[in-house]
């Protein structure tokens, strides 16, 4: 059997899966929209296992990193689901204190990719929490797909303040210098919007792909901004005109990006939508504004 490759697919199939991935289309709608694009030796069944995550193979630092210290830890919080797991993670030579940076999972809960993120963010110099918004319903369990079905049953602003809460813990954190910064993806995106909304003491937010707030609300917004969007990401980009006015209208500081050719989930290492010049790009983008903002 051919072995898939990116380019061989076309936009359509990953718009599908796009629409999968966030719950506009059940696994059986998916799957029969999908037979349009099964032709000769590709079928649905090579489709589906080429667009789902590859978590083998696919980290890029490793749990046991001697660069790092890396551990699961829980912290309350009162507003959201009560005890919240999170991978905390800075670097193991720390000889001084060190901005804080959460990292949102998208709507999944923390998977093996953003575990690796908040590696990454620890190997770039920052002490990061990486929280799981799933613990109250057993934690990530084990599959993107079970993930997301499980996500669906928690209230979004509950969710919400499960990460307002991890920046309180961080910011009070022996180890961190007391600023902080959100960096997300998807749905840790659109927290990272809202964090800086409703987040006064937030000093750096990061969305990647991520749903804008109510344009109301951007009135609240203290924290400089850095945006990131995917070129072909024609949903989340939707917003993004608007969004733009409200910021500029009300005077807030940010910077965006388009990354021309790239899809939603494009910074996502372990499926086909990954785009490693726009990922390798926006992360160093990421850790220079946070490195500005945090130190």
């Amino acid at each position: 059997m051919k072995k898939l490759r990116k380019e061989d697919i076309k936009q359509e199939v990953f718009d599908l899966y796009d629409d999968y991935a966030h719950d506009r289309l059940d696994r059986s709608g998916f799957m029969k929209q999908l037979a349009v694009y099964a032709v000769g030796s590709v079928t649905v069944a090579s489709l589906m296992s080429f667009l789902m995550p590859d978590y083998k193979g696919q980290v890029q630092i490793k749990k046991d990193d001697p660069r790092i210290k890396s551990t699961f830890i829980s912290y309350n919080s009162p507003k959201g689901g009560g005890e919240i797991k999170a991978l905390l993670s800075m670097p193991a030579d720390a000889k001084k204190v060190l901005g804080g940076v959460v990292v949102v999972h998208e709507n999944r809960g923390l998977n093996p990719y953003i575990e690796d993120v908040g590696r990454r963010a620890a190997l770039a110099g920052f002490i990061s929490i990486a929280p799981d918004a799933l613990t109250p319903l057993g934690g990530y369990p084990g599959t993107d797909d079970e993930g997301r079905t499980l996500q669906k049953q928690r209230d979004r602003n509950e969710m919400l303040e499960d990460f307002m809460a991890a920046a309180d813990y961080l910011k009070a954190h022996k180890k961190c210098n007391g600023k902080i910064g959100v960096v997300g993806f998807c749905f840790g995106g659109w927290v990272a919007n809202m964090m800086a909304v409703k987040v006064p003491y937030l000093a750096a937010s990061v969305p990647f792909y991520g749903g804008q707030p109510d344009k109301e609300d951007v009135v609240n917004i203290n924290a400089p901004l850095l945006l990131h969007y995917g070129g072909l990401d024609t949903r989340v980009n939707a917003g993004w005109p608007d969004y733009e006015v409200a910021l500029k209208k009300n005077n807030k500081g940010y910077s965006a990006y388009v990354y021309q050719g790239a899809n939603h989930g494009f910074h996502n290492d372990t499926t086909p939508r990954f785009d490693k010049p726009s990922a390798d790009l926006a992360w160093k983008r990421t850790v220079d504004f946070f490195k500005d903002k945090l130190s």
